[in-house]
């Protein structure tokens, strides 16, 4: 079943703000949380993330019926990439190197900035390329 492309526009760009934050200020704690926001999201979809689930109770009744929808996979193959970003952030944040934290939550955090302000998201299309090649392989 398709979804509403609002839904995992809505989560970048609550996700830009956490990993902002968490950049800023160099909270692991904060980056934890965003780290099991994303894997809740690589398990179960976008709309189980704490953000997907706030964007179907709070946001979406309050706006029109969606005109534009996607498939869920790409999304959720994204979340699955921007939790190995965290993971690697919130080794750098905790275990060192410091440099390794900031690159990787800045990585994560570029990415997630995309697709909130422009709707380019860079791990659907990680998604798209790595499904073309597995094609090709056969």
């Amino acid at each position: 079943m398709d979804i509403d492309v609002r839904g995992p526009r809505f989560g970048a760009a609550v996700t830009t703000v956490v990993l902002a934050v968490a950049l800023i200020t160099g909270s692991a704690w904060l980056l934890a949380w965003q780290t099991f926001a994303f894997a809740l999201g690589a398990a179960g979809g976008v709309g189980r993330s704490p953000y997907g689930w706030v964007f179907r109770t709070l946001v979406r009744p309050r706006l029109g019926p969606p005109t534009e929808f996607e498939a869920p996979e790409p999304p959720r193959f994204a979340q699955a990439v921007g939790l190995v970003f965290a993971l690697v952030g919130l080794v750098g944040f905790t275990a060192g190197p410091a440099w390794l934290g900031l690159a990787a939550t800045g990585a994560a955090l570029a990415a997630a900035f995309l697709n909130s302000a422009f709707g380019y998201c860079l791990g659907c299309e990680m998604y798209l390329l790595v499904r073309r090649a597995s094609v090709r392989a056969r």
